[in-house]
């Protein structure tokens, strides 16, 4: 019997884009098609284009092992889990799998929308092979950890984004499968949901079976898996130990800094009718810049756009370190003022900008993440690591002292000294 649950030889996958949509023609239009010249078909082949999400990618992952996979968005990450997970298939190579794949690839995964709840753990249990007695066993504890009692005989589609997540990281992680395949879903989560399935994660490592898991959290990674992949542009940069591979990642700028604009490919259509257009560092004379000296002010401004009037937006930044710890969260509208005064934005162009006093961070390395939603109607887009910046400790409070100051922020505090008279 192989040591190994998961063996990849030499995997590539081959997307076209720009091909025109697929519709239903009639007969008519079919023998027409047939006896076009050769060379019309040919041109009109020539106009698609391709582009390698994967190529040649090689790994072996022992059982019980728990792997990281980063890379920036784009890298080819989710792909190769959804042809690990045979979501589908590669256009070539091969990946042998041995046990049963649990896949928690995005909201809703496996699931049918026309069926409870509980009707979807019975069929995930199915697909998986396991026995209606076997599922019988786990079915209370996964109904127990998605919070979901009062809805687990309720059609699926009727659930809000946090239902369904949790109940389908629930099923992908109670009904014993032998690999778990756990992608950036989590981030949909909210804090407590997110510590709950990372514990989770752990008590299956610790029994043995094996993990693979995806995201941008350097901490969540540094803490669960032993070896990192570093994948970027379709291609295995490193594998390596966690700590090596993360600091790989991070000191080689896989990231944007200073500024970043997204492009088309990056904007999801449900994020209409906002349209992220930018996002940048800069200093008090309004230079972009990458590296701030901790002495003076930090503005972070967000570029965007309204197609038409959104009511409720807010739009805001998530700042960590680089290795996924966060520092704080603030929107545009926190201020009740400025919310009473924009609670409904009209069609046109904006930019909301963020002021960070001087005196607050420690030099180092921090990431910002952007994100524009209406509190429990909408996110319209996120982006979790849309920039990194530097910050240059010189001068700031305390540098007297030759010790290192622990700790992302290093605010100046109003201390007194006040003598006391025996």
């Amino acid at each position: 019997m192989s040591n190994y649950s998961i063996r990849v030889k030499k995997i590539g996958k081959l997307y076209h884009i720009g091909q025109s949509v697929v519709r239903y023609r009639t007969l008519r239009e079919t023998l027409a098609e047939r006896f076009k010249s050769p060379a019309k078909l040919l041109k009109r082949k020539d106009k698609d284009d391709t582009i390698w999400a994967l190529r040649n990618i090689s790994f072996d992952v022992k059982q019980g092992q728990v792997l990281g996979v980063i890379g920036a968005n784009g890298a080819g990450k989710s792909t190769l889990l959804k042809i690990l997970s045979r979501v589908t298939e590669p256009t070539e190579g091969m990946a042998e799998i041995s046990g049963r794949v649990g896949s928690l690839l995005e909201v809703g995964t496996g699931f049918h929308p026309e069926l409870t709840g509980r009707e979807n753990i019975f069929l995930n249990g199915a697909i998986l092979g396991m026995k209606k007695t076997e599922i019988e066993k786990k079915f209370d504890d996964i109904v127990a950890f998605a919070e979901v009692e009062k809805f687990i005989d309720t059609p699926v589609k009727r659930y809000s984004s946090g239902m369904y997540l949790r109940l389908a990281f629930a099923v992908a992680a109670h009904l014993e499968p032998e690999i778990l395949v756990v992608d950036e879903v989590l981030a949909v989560g909210d804090a407590e949901f997110q510590r709950k399935c990372l514990g989770k994660m752990s008590d299956v490592a610790r029994e043995g079976r094996t993990v693979l898991f995806v995201s941008h959290n350097m901490s969540a990674i540094l803490r669960l898996t032993e070896e990192t992949l570093v994948i970027d542009q379709g291609h295995l940069l490193l594998r390596a130990q966690t700590p090596k591979a993360v600091d790989f990642y991070l000191s080689r700028g896989l990231m944007q800094e200073g500024q970043h604009y997204w492009q088309k490919d990056e904007i999801p259509k449900s994020a209409a009718p906002f349209q992220p257009i930018g996002i940048r560092v800069i200093n008090r004379k309004g230079e972009v810049v990458e590296t701030m000296r901790s002495t003076e002010p930090i503005f972070i401004e967000i570029e965007y756009a309204l197609k038409k009037q959104v009511k409720g937006l807010r739009v805001g930044v998530y700042l960590t370190s680089t290795r996924g710890e966060f520092i704080f969260t603030s929107f545009d509208t926190d201020n009740s003022h400025v919310y009473e005064k924009f609670s409904i934005r009209q069609a046109g162009q904006y930019v909301s900008q963020c002021k960070i006093p001087a005196n607050f961070f420690n030099g180092g390395r921090f990431v910002v993440g952007m994100n524009a939603s209406s509190y429990k109607i909408k996110r319209y887009f996120q982006d979790e690591r849309a920039l990194i910046f530097t910050v240059d400790a010189s001068g700031a409070p305390g540098m007297q002292w030759p010790e290192k100051r622990l700790g992302p922020i290093r605010p100046s505090l109003d201390w007194k000294i006040m003598e006391v008279n025996q």
